[in-house]
Formats: C-alpha cells, structure tokens, sequence
C-alpha cells in the first residue's frame, strides 16, 4: 500500500463522467477513478471546507463514528476488477468495511484520514506524469480551484 493524496474532482469531457484523481505522495503516478456526481460534489465540499445546511451521507456517516466512538484509521483502495475500483474503510478497531472509493475519499477527507492504494491499483491504472509535465498538473490543480461543487448538477 502506498499513500496518496487527494488531487481533487474533474469532469471528463465529452461524456461529463466525473472522476476524482489521487497521486501518490512518494512517486510520479496518479490514478483517475471515475465516479458519481454526487460523490463528486462531497469531495469537493469537503476539498473546500464547505458546510452544507443539511449534512450530506458522508457527514453523517462521520458523525455516527463519532457517536460511536469509533475512528477511521485510514481508506484502502484495494483492487480493481474489471475497471471497476474497490475500497475499505479501517476502522480504529481493526474492522474493516467494503466501500466504494468516492465513498470512502468523501469520508477521509472529512475524518483527515490518510487514503493509500494497494501496489497493484497503482501498477495497472497508475499514469506516470513526469516533472515537465508537471506544469499541465498544476493547470489542473488552479481548475479544481475555481469550480464549484455545483458544477457537478447535484444539488445539496
């Protein structure tokens, strides 16, 4: 497993697929994992400290760890099958729950739980950006920048 940080969410053109994009912290690979509009605008919020009047799936989720007394060690993205990538959610106890990757980043982001992917996800969908072309990322990152979650068509 190797940690990643969350780049932020993006929507793919021409198909308006959003995908939210990790890289991992010791290396030059970044993994684009395509989700869901509303998955897509809790990363977001919580990318951009946003508090929405009512909370979201993912805000609850955090405050019933929290009632509970339970605390999100860290997020796995474990595998991918078919193009289709799977995650776990590590509980402080050692439980660990089966969740989807926008799911599971949405809470990690709002827990400040660090997210990593498994040596293999990274090995088959990991794309190598190389420093020149590190300029490109940097124009992704000032996009992420000035959208708002309501680019993504769901409304809160």
């Amino acid at each position: 497993m190797k940690p990643v940080e969350v780049v932020g969410v993006r929507v793919e053109m021409p198909s308006n697929q959003p995908i939210v994009l990790v890289r991992e912290v010791d290396g030059d690979r970044y993994v684009p994992i395509w989700i869901g509009a509303v998955e897509a605008t809790a990363i977001a919020y919580a990318q951009q400290g946003v508090t929405p009047p009512r909370p979201l799936t993912h805000d609850l989720l955090k405050d019933v760890l929290t009632a509970v007394s339970a605390t999100l060690v860290q997020v796995e993205i474990t595998r991918l099958d078919a193009g289709v990538f799977y995650a776990d959610l590590v509980l402080g106890d050692g439980t660990r729950v089966g969740a989807r990757p926008s799911d599971a980043i949405a809470l990690a982001l709002r827990t400040g739980s660090p997210v990593l992917v498994a040596d293999e996800v990274l090995e088959e969908a990991g794309v190598a950006i190389p420093d020149e072309e590190e300029d490109e990322v940097e124009k992704f990152r000032e996009f992420l920048d000035q959208i708002s979650p309501e680019d993504f068509g769901a409304d809160s």
